[in-house]
């Protein structure tokens, strides 16, 4: 009984995906929409800055430090997070961290 409610939420749980073979987070269709489209305005304003007149390089790099700062603080904090989420709801660590696709002795499934 155990085993087969363990499979069923298991089933509920990954809804049939299958790991991404080692490729999570990873360039796809999604980056290059983000890097190449989406951020264009932030490239002109930067590019603007040490381009532009009236120039001032000081001033430029004080911007690209806080625009690097704030997007490291993001990057960091998601990647710790997903760590976490991996590590409570799926068992372990997510790929290429650790072993790819589901785990069945994820500690949800202890109390079964």
């Amino acid at each position: 009984m155990s085993l087969a409610l363990s499979m069923g939420l298991e089933t509920v749980l990954y809804h049939g995906y299958e790991a991404t073979g080692d490729i999570t987070g990873f360039p796809n269709i999604g980056t290059y929409l983000i890097f190449g489209i989406i951020l264009v305005p932030i490239y002109i304003m930067v590019i603007s800055w040490f381009a532009g007149e009236p120039r001032d390089t000081k001033t430029g790099m004080l911007g690209v430090s806080y625009l690097v700062g704030i997007a490291a603080q993001m990057w960091i904090g998601m990647f710790i997070l997903t760590v976490i989420i991996g590590l409570i709801f799926y068992g372990g660590m997510p790929e290429p961290l650790g072993a790819a696709g589901p785990s069945t002795d994820s500690p949800i499934f202890g109390f079964l």
